[in-house]
């Protein structure tokens, strides 16, 4: 894609299509972030759903045994950091899973295809990696966060989940220096998780954009081995985000 020098190229791409609503610009929506969530979100609902209806119960096929080995996955990861029914946070783990899974696919793509693809639709700017936009990784720890809230009332009910603010660790007497305590912890768990799906694909992000900078001809090694490497990286993040929800979930539902 052709830019006026290195910078131009690399601010280019890190430019997200926006739309601003009202004046002031406070509420943007990043309109490729949100297209390719939906895409991602759907790619992964159909997959599952065309493959749930033609499971049976004789030999599975290799897509319906990789799919079978994904839902026990999540399951039991479900089952080891939560005591309760699972009957909502085991397809809550599958889901988180296979969409920030699906998201960081995204960034295999080589960096110039769609942009280019866009611009010759007059589409100015488009940045396909959602889980390079710390809006949908906040999106996604706020809901997290949400939940850590009603699963924590849900286990110990509202007068419970007051007093535990109040009087853990360091009990009653000392209520205003808990209440602050508990709410810096339960509020660094999803600011956490945001930020390290976040930082962990914007800068793989970024350096594939800066080895699109060197000539073609020598693009291929430092790109194949970065990709390589990003294999793993990618699932990781993944299992990683599940992982702390459930994990925070969990032990906002039990008591201390």
């Amino acid at each position: 894609m052709a830019a006026d020098s290195p910078t131009d190229y690399v601010q280019h791409h890190l430019q997200h299509l926006t739309l601003s609503i009202g004046d002031g610009g406070f509420w943007t929506l990043n309109i490729d972030t949100l297209i390719f969530s939906w895409v991602t979100g759907l790619l992964f609902l159909g997959l599952f759903y065309s493959v749930a209806r033609k499971m049976h119960s004789g030999v599975p096929g290799r897509l319906q045994g990789f799919i079978e080995v994904l839902v026990s996955f999540a399951d039991n990861t479900v089952k080891d950091a939560f005591h309760g029914s699972r009957d909502f946070l085991g397809p809550l783990a599958l889901t988180i899973f296979m969409w920030v899974l699906f998201w960081n696919l995204l960034d295999l793509l080589p960096v110039d295809w769609v942009p280019e693809l866009a611009m010759a639709m007059g589409i100015p700017y488009l940045r396909i990696l959602p889980s390079a936009d710390m809006n949908a990784t906040f999106g996604l720890s706020i809901t997290v966060l949400l939940l850590m809230i009603t699963y924590s009332v849900k286990g110990k009910g509202f007068a419970g989940f007051g007093k535990e603010l109040l009087t853990h660790p360091f009990g009653k007497w000392l209520a205003p220096f808990n209440l602050i305590l508990n709410l810096v912890e339960t509020l660094a768990k999803p600011v956490s998780l945001g930020m390290r799906l976040f930082g962990n694909l914007y800068a793989a992000e970024l350096i594939f954009i800066l080895i699109a900078l060197l000539p073609w001809w020598v693009q291929w090694l430092p790109g194949g081995a970065w990709a390589i490497f990003h294999i793993l990286v990618i699932p990781l993040q993944a299992f990683i985000f599940m992982v702390l929800s459930c994990v925070y979930i969990g032990l906002s539902y039990e008591e201390h």
